[in-house]
């Protein structure tokens, strides 16, 4: 049990601290409006993403396979959908001023996972390799899974949020606030271009 949670951290360590698109998402917000904001979006990712790991790990990625075209219809969406938030907060910042910008709230939080087609292929990648390592019943041994991958994902956004906030705390001025708004709303962009892209 130790063995395998360990080796299982250690495959989910660059994966999950590395600066991926969920990652630079967080990191821009958390650096826009503090990390405190953040928390209902973090929070509905990482609900959404038990449940999906859960749900692939009970045999949902049998599905997917039927269905292939689905992983290209989330990659889409999922870019669009990353792409909209981006140029809310870029337009924001230009047209209507700083009290027009909005943090991301549960449901962002939630729908980002769903339409993030790379968190489904990590996850049927871990599962073929950690699944049978547990010396446990498979049901079970998918809910300790699940339960350290979505903890250890908590902890690695919970990170960058928190440098986004350090870092952008030496520019929260209202003659900074447009050109901040600006620059995380162009990162998001390039998060939702990785997205499509990869």
């Amino acid at each position: 049990m130790i063995q395998s949670t360990i080796a299982l951290i250690i495959f989910l360590f660059p994966l999950a601290y590395s600066p991926g698109p969920g990652n630079m998402f967080f990191a821009a917000n958390g650096a826009r409006f503090g990390f405190r904001s953040t928390i209902p979006a973090t929070i509905g990712y990482h609900i959404a993403t038990w449940i999906v790991t859960a749900a692939i790990g009970f045999g949902f990625i049998a599905a997917l396979d039927k269905f292939p075209d689905v992983i290209f219809v989330l990659k889409i969406a999922g870019s669009l959908y990353v792409l909209w938030i981006a140029w809310k907060l870029f337009r924001a910042s230009v047209l209507e001023g700083d009290s027009a910008a909005k943090t991301a709230t549960f449901i962002d939080g939630v729908v980002l996972l769903i339409l993030n087609p790379k968190a489904y292929v990590i996850i049927a990648l871990m599962f073929t390799q950690f699944l049978n390592r547990f010396e446990f019943g498979t049901q079970l041994a998918v809910v300790i899974i699940t339960t350290i991958f979505t903890f250890n994902n908590f902890v690695a956004f919970s990170v960058w949020t928190l440098i986004g906030d350090k870092i952008a705390g030496y520019f929260r001025t209202p003659e900074s606030a447009q050109k901040l708004n600006m620059l995380f709303g162009g990162i998001l962009a390039a998060v939702a271009v990785w997205m499509l892209l990869s």
